[in-house]
């Protein structure tokens, strides 16, 4: 970080059971210095710029390919909230909400 390279979110830091959520991450980076919202980036716009797909993906823009996620808290606070995700879109499609009850 302190010398300027992109870091992005990845499965392969080891270290977790694969049965746990990949989310584990997001407090191992914050914990070695990045921001909550420089780890988000790490898994969102970063990674789409590093896939030269920046516009495309990463992003909640019109017209870009979104699959959305949302937890109860706010994961710039407390970045572990990014582990307890209770809605999920998929291509426009809700696949879990339990947020609303469904």
């Amino acid at each position: 970080m302190k010398a300027g390279v992109k870091i992005v979110f990845g499965t392969d830091i080891g270290g977790i059971p694969w049965s746990e959520p990949i989310a584990q991450e997001f407090p191992r980076m914050v914990d070695l210095g990045m921001s909550p919202m420089d780890a988000i980036r790490s898994a969102t716009s970063r990674a789409a710029e590093m896939l030269d797909s920046s516009g495309q993906v990463g992003v909640l823009a019109s017209g870009a390919f979104a699959d959305v996620i949302a937890v109860p808290g706010d994961p710039l606070k407390d970045v572990k909230e990014l582990e307890n995700v209770q809605f999920v879109m998929k291509d426009g499609r809700v696949f879990k909400d339990e947020m609303h009850g469904k």
